[in-house]
This record gives structure tokens, C-alpha cells and sequence, in this order.
């Protein structure tokens, strides 16, 4: 009986280095605003196109969710916890608490300068699922600071090639008094000029009700005179003037940029490539439709899976050197990836009125050397990044 027992203990010895090693979990932590400004209630009612439709945390669930097959196949898993920061210190702090307990990647819905201070506080891969700022993507750029959501010159970029396809060469620019709109106004030129579209004139105006300023708040006002249009561009980053605009022109004219024909990463209501079961899986877990944001937040999720599934075992700088390598499907029509001189997620645009998806971007007939999807954005040559990646 002994010799028996010594014979099957000697087995499960030799057996032993030949069993699996466990599965080391992902960990992830995403930072958030306290008390966030864009999810105030009348804010979420407008449903401003653009705009966020709810708590960043909800893509990355419906991701995670549906990845469960995927992760358990491989035995691997992924854990995210939510932290609210009430300024750019709670931020910083968040992150270098994070990266103590483990965490493998950052996450961040925060305005750009609290992203570059938690970019700044780890050694860790950040994923900006909430800002668009083109300066996180060229001169305030990281080493670490990937971009899930479209940044401001792809958007512009997506705009101006349909208003060349349309032949719609000759925009009146409305754009807003806040330094946000003046600076993304420029952002819009740099567009145009791209795409060989004229700016006929610019035009600032301001939400005000005083009597002495009316000329800059009355669309008939702004859109009126001897200029002549084929389209009207409004730069507006509240959107409450912009939402007011379409079909209160001077001239019947079409109006894009935050308002009437709007560049999203993602719109609820977009019928192809698997997105209608995608946007039904959201709609489902969170009871309202899936925004551009919410997109963001979802191919993070999918981004922290590939990288679990890459690097099962561990450890936890293995799982973030795969983040940067992760190829994804967005439900889009294409693979994307990161651009290696930005950190920019490679992807398709939605060209969106709201009501439903009346193109994507890049438009039919727009060449690239190597990359179509490289004429959104800046490109290789155009990059002000020095970061080293």
C-alpha cells in the first residue's frame, strides 16, 4: 500500500511542471471627473450630437460581457475599477495609486491637461477614451497616451472630403467665443485647406440676449448679406447655438460640423458590419442608444481583452507592452490599429444628421501612399509628436 502511494505521489510530482500556470487577471482602472459637467441631466436630455451619453464606464461593460467566452477560452481575465477625481492632483494621485496596486493599463474620460498629468504620474499605457484635443495627439503628445476616440482634425478631415465629393467648395465658418472653439475653428482651416475648400468668410457669435449684440446671436443675421454659400460650418463645443442653426439660414443651405451633418466615431442608428447588434447589446444593458463615447469606451474594453489575451499568464508588464500591437474590429468595415507616430486609433468615420448614418469617411476616391484611413488625422509627415514609442 505504501509503495503504491509513494508510485502515485512521484507521478503528480513528475505531472506536475507540465500543468498549466494560473491565469493572471488584467488589471485596469479608469479615471473619471467628480460631478462631470457633460453628464448634468438637461445636458443628457439635448442629446447633443458629439456629446457624451452617459458614464464611460458603460462601453467597457458591454465589451467585457461579451468577451467572456473569448477570455475563458484562453483562461484569462480582466478586472476594471472606476475612480472619480475632483481635480488634476486626485487625478495624478488615482494614477500613481493605481499603478502600485497592480494595474496593468490606465484609462481616462478626463479633460486633456488631467490625461497628460496621469500620462505624466505612471510607466503605464493610458487610454484617452474621452478627449479630442489634437494637442494630446501632436505637441503634448506621450510615449504611453493611446486615443481610442477620434481626435478633432479627424472629424474635420471626414467633414471637408464629403463636402468635396458634394462639390460643396465654398463654406461660411461660424464659429463661437469660447478659446475651445477659436482653437478647434483652426483646426476646421487646416481641413479645409487640405481638401481645397474655401472659407468665403468666418463669422464669431455668441449665445447672448442683449439687444446690443443681436447681430451675433440671430442665425438669419450670421447667414445673411452678399456672401455667397454652398454650405454652413458651425464650430460650437456647447451646441446649444449649433442645434438652432439647420433650416434658420439666410441661404437653403446645408449646415455641418457640430450640428446638421455631423463626424462621429459612432451613431446608434449605423446598419453595417455587425453594428445594429452591437448598438442592441448597449441599448439593452443601459437603456439608451450607443453614442460616440460610448463606442470609445467599448473598443477600450476590447483593447484590454486583446492585450489578456495576448499575455495570459502575466505578468502585468507583458499584458501592457501588447496594448500598442492590438489590432480590433470596431464593427466598422475594417481593422484598426494605433498609429505608431500619435497613439490615434486608425478607424472609419460616421457622417450622421442624427436621425441615421448618410456616409462614412474616407470617402470613395480618396487615395493614400499607404493607409487610407491615415487621411483622417494628421499624418506621418504632418507630426509635431516627438515622443519616442
Amino acid at each position: 500500500m505504501r509503495a503504491a502511494v509513494f508510485a502515485l505521489l512521484a507521478t503528480l510530482a513528475w505531472m506536475a511542471p507540465l500543468a498549466p500556470a494560473a491565469a493572471a487577471t488584467l488589471k485596469a482602472t479608469l479615471i473619471v471627473p467628480a460631478d462631470d459637467p457633460r453628464l448634468e441631466r438637461t445636458r443628457l436630455e439635448r442629446a447633443y450630437l458629439g456629446h457624451p451619453g452617459g458614464p464611460a464606464g458603460d462601453g467597457l461593460k458591454v465589451a467585457l460581457d461579451e468577451s467572456r467566452f473569448e477570455l475563458d477560452a484562453v483562461g484569462a481575465a480582466v478586472d476594471v475599477a472606476t475612480v472619480e477625481a475632483a481635480s488634476v492632483e486626485a487625478a495624478k494621485a488615482a494614477a500613481a495609486a493605481a499603478e502600485r496596486a497592480g494595474a496593468a493599463v490606465l484609462l481616462t474620460d478626463l479633460p486633456a491637461a488631467w490625461t497628460l498629468a496621469v500620462a505624466d504620474a505612471v510607466r503605464l499605457p493610458v487610454l484617452n477614451l474621452g478627449d479630442a484635443s489634437d494637442r494630446l495627439r501632436q505637441q503634448d503628445c506621450r510615449a504611453r497616451l493611446y486615443h481610442l476616440l477620434p481626435s478633432e482634425r479627424m472629424r474635420a478631415d471626414a467633414l471637408a472630403q464629403y463636402l468635396v465629393a458634394r462639390r460643396w467648395t465654398r463654406v461660411l465658418l461660424l464659429v463661437g467665443d469660447p478659446p475651445a472653439d477659436r482653437e478647434r475653428a483652426a483646426t476646421v482651416q487646416a481641413s479645409l485647406k487640405r481638401y481645397g475648400v474655401q472659407v468665403v468668410a468666418s463669422k464669431p457669435f455668441k449665445r447672448t440676449a442683449d439687444p446690443r449684440e443681436r447681430d451675433l446671436a440671430n442665425p438669419l443675421l450670421l447667414t445673411g448679406g452678399a456672401t455667397t454659400y454652398d454650405a454652413v460650418w458651425v464650430v460650437d463645443s456647447d451646441g446649444e447655438f449649433a442645434r438652432t442653426l439647420p433650416y434658420q439660414t439666410a441661404l437653403p443651405r446645408p449646415v455641418v460640423g457640430d450640428a446638421g451633418l455631423v463626424a462621429l466615431a459612432w451613431h446608434a442608428q449605423f446598419e453595417r458590419f455587425g453594428a445594429p447588434q452591437v448598438s442592441r447589446r448597449f441599448a439593452r444593458a443601459h437603456r439608451r442608444p450607443m453614442t460616440a463615447h460610448d463606442w470609445a469606451s467599448w473598443m477600450a474594453g476590447k483593447a484590454l481583452v486583446a492585450a489578456a489575451v495576448a499575455a495570459p499568464k502575466g505578468p502585468a508588464a507583458a499584458q501592457a507592452q501588447a496594448i500598442p500591437r492590438v489590432v480590433l474590429d470596431g464593427s466598422k468595415g475594417t481593422n484598426m490599429d494605433f498609429r505608431p507616430w500619435d497613439g490615434q486609433l486608425r478607424q472609419t468615420m460616421l457622417l450622421t444628421d442624427g436621425q441615421g448614418v448618410i456616409a462614412q469617411a474616407p470617402v470613395d476616391g480618396v487615395l493614400h501612399p499607404s493607409n487610407v484611413l491615415d487621411t483622417l488625422g494628421a499624418d506621418a509627415p504632418e507630426r509635431l509628436c516627438k515622443a519616442s514609442r
